[in-house]
């Protein structure tokens, strides 16, 4: 596949592609034109470096995430820090939850005032 082709698959910028290859985070051939050439796996494990990115981790965790996601094994000491990572995604998760149960509550007082309310309409 062509870089075009992934980024538009994948929903990203061909820039971004850019990067992430700069980064170590995904990996290309070289036509004979000297054009990028991607495996059709490309756009999956570019969801799921988005994906990671999204949940904040920084590109040097990525870049250590994907050989296990691609063999299976963990090197000393990333499980841990993953388990941390994903305690502070937990953490994230339960304090936007929070944030849209509060805004539930003003979208319903505001289209259904309760009566003490009302003499703020």
């Amino acid at each position: 596949m062509r870089i075009g082709e992934v980024a538009a698959e994948a929903g990203v910028s061909v820039r971004a592609l850019r990067y992430y290859e700069e980064q170590g985070l995904l990996r290309s051939e070289r036509n004979a034109g000297g054009q990028r050439l991607y495996t059709e796996s490309a756009v999956e494990r570019v969801r799921l470096i988005r994906q990671l990115f999204a949940a904040g981790l920084p590109s040097r965790s990525v870049r250590e995430v994907l050989p296990c996601v691609d063999e299976g094994t963990a090197p000393p000491g990333l499980v841990d820090h993953l388990e941390v990572e994903r305690d502070r995604i937990s953490e994230r998760i339960a304090d936007l939850l929070a944030a849209r149960d509060r805004l539930d509550v003003v979208i319903a007082n505001t289209r259904n005032p309760p009566p003490e309310c009302e003499h703020m309409w």
